[in-house]
């Protein structure tokens, strides 16, 4: 950690001598915390990864955004390479915290969706995940990744997948709700980690909290219900399914890419590959016995 110390402790932020310690957790970008005369701050280290449709500049921009709406920690100080945030000293969630409270979630995901636009700054963002699959194939297949010949079958079932999706108005999405995002400091729920925030659908995000968090179909229902403030009809609740599944194989390919261009201390991409290739056969298997196959 030597030199990460140094260069953390060159930062113009600070009041005061500092202390470092190192969080774990993350997946793709390395973070510590750090207390100076003022309080404790938690620094990022990230750089642009184009490989995953990173851009830390649109990164920082969401952040401020999501603070001024309510729902992220302050943004002090940034520059390339790195962002500083408020420690807020909340709990991270787990999946077993996101499937006692899917009200709760929902709740939180409508009221950043709704408020968000008012906002964000700059150039739209749009994030699609059967684009991000079908660029995420490009990348696999020429960096020669050791499951190139799955691909085709990847594809075949994203437009399958694609096809169950019902319209809905376009929204401003989180798009990386993993259970980890969700930090719970005993009176309110905030946001974190908006590398893939942009325009996207609201059914991603609702299929990414489900998705990530292993939730049943009662969860998911109280999930949907609680967002649309009503009982979902069927074709709602189709295409919940349908993208639940969709997420898992973006987050499957997420990490097959990341297999051939990250490293992050203490993760084994291999085995997250392989674990999220395995709940999306789960996934996969429930949503085909419920509603069977996307007609072409």
């Amino acid at each position: 950690m030597k030199d990460t110390d140094l260069k953390i402790r060159s930062l113009p932020c600070w009041t005061g001598p500092v202390t470092i310690e190192p969080l774990r957790g993350g997946i793709s970008n390395e973070s510590y915390l750090v207390t100076d005369a003022v309080g404790r701050h938690v620094v990022r280290f990230g750089k642009d990864y184009p490989f995953h449709h990173v851009f830390r500049d649109r990164e920082i921009m969401t952040a401020q955004a999501a603070h001024r709406a309510g729902f992220a920690p302050e943004l002090r100080y940034s520059a390339p390479g790195v962002m500083v945030s408020a420690y807020i000293g909340a709990r991270t969630y787990s999946a077993e915290d996101v499937r006692a409270a899917p009200e709760r979630i929902g709740h939180l995901i409508k009221a950043f969706h709704r408020e968000m636009p008012r906002h964000v700054s700059g150039p739209g963002f749009m994030f699609w995940v059967f684009h991000v699959i079908r660029d995420y194939a490009r990348t696999l297949e020429q960096g020669g990744s050791r499951l190139a010949q799955e691909l085709p079958a990847y594809l075949a079932l994203a437009e399958e997948l694609e096809r169950a999706q019902t319209p809905l108005p376009i929204v401003f999405g989180h798009n990386d709700l993993l259970p980890a995002n969700f930090l719970d400091d005993g009176d309110r729920l905030w946001l974190i980690d908006f590398e893939y925030a942009g325009f996207s659908t609201a059914m991603f995000d609702l299929a990414g909290a489900a998705s990530n968090a292993g939730m049943n179909d009662e969860e998911s229902l109280r999930l949907l219900t609680a967002y649309f403030e009503r009982e979902p009809e069927p074709a709602i609740r189709r295409s919940h399914a349908a993208m639940q599944c969709a997420s898992l194989l973006r987050e499957a390919m997420w990490s097959m890419v990341s297999e051939l261009y990250l490293t992050a201390p203490g993760v084994d991409y291999v085995a997250y590959t392989a674990e999220n290739l395995f709940r999306l056969d789960v996934a996969l298997e429930r949503y085909r016995t419920t509603y069977g196959k996307a007609e072409s």
